[in-house]
């Protein structure tokens, strides 16, 4: 009998682990969504006579991508550490226009106006991780707060575009390498600094480790307070840095480029699409890319078929909502086995 029991325990430790072999991480489930997303849209487009998947189309895909892979970036490194930033998108509205006033036309002024730009979203994003740490006030709170700050400040001072990039500099936002746009290889690089960031380096351990259970971080010797801030410094400058790429493709700074195009919850929903978790602690870049290039697809193909804005919204919270459902299920799935 001992010997029919230890087989039958072996049979169900064999199928334990084969059916781990074969579970979908978060990270394949989005690519192989993006697969789907594409070959539905292609079909949708086709049937309107028109062509998703050409020259025109892919380009278009790309571009849509860049600035929010920029900002999705570095809102997946501060997620991960169990925090979040609502300011990036007036930070990415300061930014430009701070690249474009200390520019001012100037091409000895380029790389002065790109440092300037990065050192103010360094600051802010420091604000923000003092406030959280230190004040002990809850991220949501607190980024939403200096985003009012900022919002303020932007209201006050501009009511409208403001300042001027070189044609030199504007290279940036139109050039491509080959079919590939220059942006798009800079959030490609972006993220791989990123990856190597969170994947490589013991800065990047403790980010996971802060985010999964801030007390075991503590309590493991973790600098806890520090590793917040960084991945606030991070997720700012990473903003700063797609606030300078958008004041090369509009040749001025624009106070509100951020929020129209609402980076702050974009970027949220493309690393939750991605299969980060909210609570921190799990997910990462690469997942993130591939939510955003599901944002960008579906922007793609609704513009295509010229769908309504308002049903536009619909789908995309639909699709997020599904998203973070299956996800949840799953990992609901993993504990009960």
């Amino acid at each position: 009998m001992s010997v029919v029991r230890q087989e039958a325990e072996a049979t169900r430790g064999a199928a334990r682990t084969a059916s781990r072999r074969f579970t979908l991480t978060p990270t394949v489930t989005v690519y192989l969504a993006l697969a789907a997303l594409l070959v539905v849209g292609s079909i949708l487009v086709g049937l309107q006579g028109g062509v998703l998947l050409d020259q025109g189309g892919i380009l278009n895909i790309l571009t849509r991508s860049t600035v929010l892979g920029l900002v999705a970036v570095g809102q997946t490194i501060v997620i991960i550490s169990g925090s979040l930033d609502l300011s990036v998108a007036y930070l990415v509205g300061l930014c430009s226009l701070v690249a474009a006033e200390t520019m001012a036309g100037s091409d000895g002024m380029m790389l002065p106006g790109v440092l300037l730009a990065l050192a103010v979203a360094a600051v802010v994003g420091l604000v923000n991780g003092l406030v959280v740490t230190v004040l002990k006030v809850n991220a949501f709170i607190a980024t939403l707060g200096v985003a009012l700050i900022l919002r303020g400040y932007l209201e006050q001072n501009y009511t409208g575009p403001a300042g001027s990039v070189p044609r030199a500099f504007q290279h940036l936002g139109f050039d491509r390498i080959g079919p590939v746009p220059i942006g798009v290889l800079l959030m490609l690089l972006v993220a791989a600094l990123a990856w190597w960031y969170l994947k490589r380096t013991r800065g990047g351990y403790h980010t996971y480790a802060v985010g999964g259970d801030v007390d075991v971080a503590r309590l493991s010797g973790v600098r806890t307070g520090r590793t917040i801030v960084t991945a606030h410094v991070l997720c700012a400058v990473a903003a700063g840095l797609a606030g300078v790429f958008l004041a090369s493709r509009l040749g001025s700074g624009a106070p509100y480029v951020g929020t129209d195009a609402g980076y702050d919850l974009e970027s949220i929903a493309a690393v939750v699409l991605g299969g980060t978790a909210l609570a921190g602690g799990r997910g990462g870049v690469v997942g993130t890319i591939g939510g955003v290039l599901i944002l960008a697809t579906l922007d793609t193909v609704f513009d295509d078929l010229a769908v309504d804005p308002f049903f536009k919204d619909v789908v995309r919270g639909i699709v997020l909502i599904v998203a973070v459902a299956l996800y949840a299920r799953r990992k609901h799935s993993r504990r009960s086995a």
